[in-house]
């Protein structure tokens, strides 16, 4: 009931469609103070202008918000930078939701009752000299340094004479950090910025192509590692990529293709 301009607890609780147990809760966590809480029966009271304000603080907490941050938005006096910390943690929400999707499109190929055979070449590859960025990169940077890289590529390369493509060294699976080396092969690799010429060596690959998005390449990544195995070849050297297509080609990830190329070496015969 209303007490001088106040709404009882169980009223608040109608109005905002918050239980009595969850406002307690935030009362608990210094979150929404009662307006006025009762020193001889410990009722607490609020008042309208707090439905706004216990609204923003359920939806923050439906985003997952942690408690810390539901307090910074809700104290701090101004709009944008409350804009700024909610924009923030979407931004993670979003990430989480892309590693959710990947692993679910994992989790669907791998449980497959038949797996189709996979489709592998031994190739043997000249050595290429090609226009190259290169760093030594942690394994969660990987995907924004390849876009700068590339980026840089695509300025700087004028005619480029094939796809581009990226060795990955064996340290970046083992260790999560290792050196990456983003390419385009040209007739005459410039020398901008971090563009430089790389002559890639001669290598035997076994190579097999990728289709779709890379949310599942691990998957297939795993099936040439088996096909590897079971041919008695050993791994050798940095794990070659060649983007056939890709998101600069089309944004159909359906039809993107992706050439994944291990350089192996033959340990025995069977």
């Amino acid at each position: 009931m209303h007490r001088g301009g106040v709404l009882a607890i169980g009223e608040f609780s109608r109005l905002t469609h918050l239980s009595v147990r969850t406002l307690r809760r935030y009362h608990d966590a210094g979150l929404l103070e009662p307006a006025i809480v009762d020193a001889a029966s410990g009722y607490r009271y609020y008042t309208a202008e707090q439905i706004p304000t216990a609204q923003v603080i359920h939806r923050l907490r439906e985003l997952d918000v942690p408690l810390p941050d539901v307090q910074r938005i809700l104290r701090s006096p101004d709009p944008g930078a409350r804009a700024a910390l909610v924009a923030d943690h979407l931004r993670r929400l979003e990430a989480e939701l892309d590693r959710t999707r990947a692993a679910v499109v994992s989790l669907r190929r791998l449980l497959q009752p038949a797996q189709p055979p996979l489709d592998v070449e031994l190739r043997a590859v000249p050595a290429t000299t090609v226009a190259a960025v290169e760093d030594d990169v942690a394994l969660d940077d990987v995907l924004a340094w390849y876009a700068g890289a590339t980026a840089e590529l695509d300025a700087a390369v004028d005619a480029p004479t094939g796809p581009p493509g990226g060795l990955y060294d064996n340290a970046l699976f083992e260790d999560g950090r290792g050196h990456v080396l983003v390419h385009r092969p040209t007739a005459a690799p410039p020398r901008v910025g971090r563009v430089h010429p790389v002559t890639l060596p001669a290598v035997e690959l076994a190579v097999t192509t990728h289709a779709g998005d890379h949310d599942d390449i691990a998957v297939t990544y795993g099936q040439l590692g088996s096909w590897v195995v079971a041919n008695a070849l050993a791994v050798a050297g940095p794990v070659r990529e060649t983007y056939l297509v890709g998101p600069r080609d089309t944004t159909d990830p359906t039809t993107w293709r992706t050439e994944i190329g291990w350089p192996v070496f033959r340990v025995t015969d069977r």
